[in-house]
């Protein structure tokens, strides 16, 4: 779920960029990267860790160029390590090839195969190499040679790519993941959400359309569209949980289609309870609809320590439990002998749920009764979610009341796939729900692992 960003056009391009990765940290806390271009050379920048953490002032102003491009990591394929950060920097017969990539590529391990057999030498273990390889074994003008690599590719893919001194933004034909195109004075803006484009003051065009490769250069905008899927398959999980609640993705907004998914969670289980309580941050806005929808008063029973990262996007179990604990404190005085309902945007592996809930019964609570916004996980996602196999889903080999014993909850209800799919604020056919029912919008890989590559 990485976040990418890129700017044409701006003396102060890569400041932008800092500010747009600063933005989109939620999609990925691992590693960042910036790269500039100033017509003649890139500078580039990169390292472990949060945006803050990486660039300074010093740094930023270092990356001089009108043209740049920056993205933020949380790894899926490849490990995390300091080799696969990106953007991703290739030189090839005299040019400079610099990639972006969010989503998942699936058919990676046939491609790289085939590549390393006409000579190919990967330097990372990332899927957004192959496109880099693909592009130096084209004869082709570099348009072209674009269309004809991402024609090879099958998944999900957002990319923001720069060659030649042109910046470009493609989408898979599915649309799996957001990317969005804005404006800033003469500059153009690629970004994976628009609330991206609100922090440096851009307006937003329009979203890059699902297989559609957007060249921005000094002529102005040039578009072409890879053949046309028979369907999209938006990924419903960015709705879910994973994009801000200030950003409009796939032509809907993230706050309101969160209430909307409380509001029908409401209708579907209703119960009787002293308070509704979100889980922050996710879970606030469904719990705000489930609240308004059934009358019963919100409060805010737990405080976030807005110091501390996302739980579910670290790559370590031990890391999680750790982080999970300091995360989140309960307010006692709140929570004392009520009959709470716990609003969950999601539940992955449990065990973070486990953790706070015993958490509230410590804090004296009477009743703790947990309804989700979104069914049961039971399917592996390829397309750019981390839960590559079964394995990571509670619910794939688990029953709903096994779950709520393991949990150690009063009651546990998941919001139904149809009740999910009717409140969506677009219409429902144009979602991937593979992750809930196992029907994927592709071919699924035969050999797909976080750290396959690593193996070859």
């Amino acid at each position: 779920m990485c976040g990418v960003f890129g700017v044409f056009g701006h003396k102060q391009a890569s400041s932008l960029v800092y500010l747009g990765l600063y933005a989109l940290q939620h999609r990925g806390e691992e590693s960042a990267g910036i790269a500039s271009f100033d017509g003649r050379k890139v500078r580039f920048h990169k390292g472990m860790g949060l945006v803050s953490d990486v660039f300074d002032a010093k740094i930023i102003k270092s990356l001089r160029g009108e043209i740049s491009l920056g993205h933020n990591r949380y790894s899926t394929t490849g490990v995390s390590s300091a080799k696969n950060i990106q953007p991703f920097l290739a030189r090839h017969r005299g040019r400079h090839i610099l990639i972006a990539h969010n989503g998942n590529l699936t058919n990676t391990f046939f491609l790289r195969k085939d590549l390393e057999e006409k000579g190919s030498i990967f330097q990372t273990t990332m899927d957004s190499e192959i496109i880099a390889h693909l592009l130096a074994h084209s004869d082709l003008d570099s348009q072209s040679a674009i269309v004809e690599a991402l024609s090879k590719l099958e998944g999900a893919y957002s990319l923001v790519l720069l060659i030649d001194g042109e910046l470009i933004g493609a989408r898979d034909s599915y649309g799996f993941r957001p990317l969005c195109l804005g404006k800033l004075d003469s500059s153009y803006i690629l970004a994976s959400e628009t609330c991206a484009l609100d922090l440096i003051g851009a307006s937003y065009i329009r979203d890059i359309e699902p297989g559609e490769i957007l060249f921005i250069g000094k002529d102005g905008l040039k578009s072409i569209k890879l053949p046309e899927k028979k369907k999209h398959s938006f990924c419903i999980f960015e709705f879910i949980y994973f994009a801000r609640p200030d950003s409009d993705i796939f032509g809907a907004n993230v706050y309101l289609t969160r209430k909307s998914l409380g509001r029908q969670l409401a209708r579907e289980f209703p119960l009787s309870t002293d308070i509704v309580m979100p889980i922050p941050d996710s879970g606030n806005y469904a719990a705000m609809g489930f609240a308004e929808e059934s009358g019963i008063p919100l409060e805010v029973g737990m405080i976030r320590n807005h110091y501390v990262g996302r739980t579910f996007i670290q790559p370590s179990q031990m890391v999680r439990n750790f982080r999970v604990k300091v995360k989140l404190n309960p307010i006692k005085r709140v929570l004392k002998d009520k009959r709470v309902v716990i609003i969950e945007d999601s539940i992955v592996r449990g065990t973070t749920s486990k953790i706070r809930v015993k958490t509230l019964r410590e804090a004296g609570v009477k009743e703790v009764h947990m309804r989700v916004s979104c069914p049961p996980l039971r399917w592996p996602c390829y397309y750019g979610i981390d839960f590559p196999t079964k394995k990571e889903l509670i619910a794939s080999s688990h029953s709903i009341e096994w779950i709520r014993d393991f949990i150690g909850l009063d009651s546990l209800n998941y919001l139904s796939l149809e009740g999910m799919l009717k409140a969506m604020l677009i219409p429902p056919e144009n979602f991937c729900t593979a992750c809930f029912t196992g029907n994927y919008p592709t071919a699924v890989p035969k050999r797909f692992s976080k750290n396959l590559l690593e193996n070859l």
